[in-house]
């Protein structure tokens, strides 16, 4: 199967050896992407639902990028610092789909990087 990286410089450029997305066939796999501000690097002040907004406009960038959008999301898992957090981010998060939402799954993690309360990473189709 061919793999073609996909990369917006609207969101946070890779820490690590990963590809902000990789397409596979009719399938987009987005890197999980936290609250870091695409034009400094830095995490963004502002709470959880702030850092959820800023979360999913940076994986916004990269389906804009691909030439999809969140209406082409099928898959995403939310990864929180904390489950106390989970309305609020499920409120910042659910204004960014329109039905049928897609599948997910919401875990708490021990740590996210560079600190971060949430972290979200997604699957999109083409067809």
């Amino acid at each position: 199967m061919n793999r073609q990286a996909v990369s917006s410089p609207g969101a946070p450029k890779a820490i690590g050896p990963y590809s902000q997305a990789v397409r596979a066939g009719q399938l987009l796999f987005l890197s999980g992407q936290v609250a870091l501000d695409p034009a400094t690097g830095q995490m963004i002040d502002g709470d959880v639902a702030a850092q959820t907004r800023r979360v999913m406009d940076n994986l916004g960038a990269v389906l804009t990028a691909a030439g999809l959008s969140f209406a082409d999301v099928v898959r995403t898992t939310i990864y929180l610092a904390d489950m106390s957090d989970f309305a609020a981010v499920n409120e910042a998060y659910g204004g960014y789909f329109t039905a049928p939402a897609p599948a997910r799954a919401t875990v708490q993690v021990a740590r996210l990087p560079k600190d971060a309360r949430v972290e979200i990473d997604a699957v999109a189709s083409y067809s």
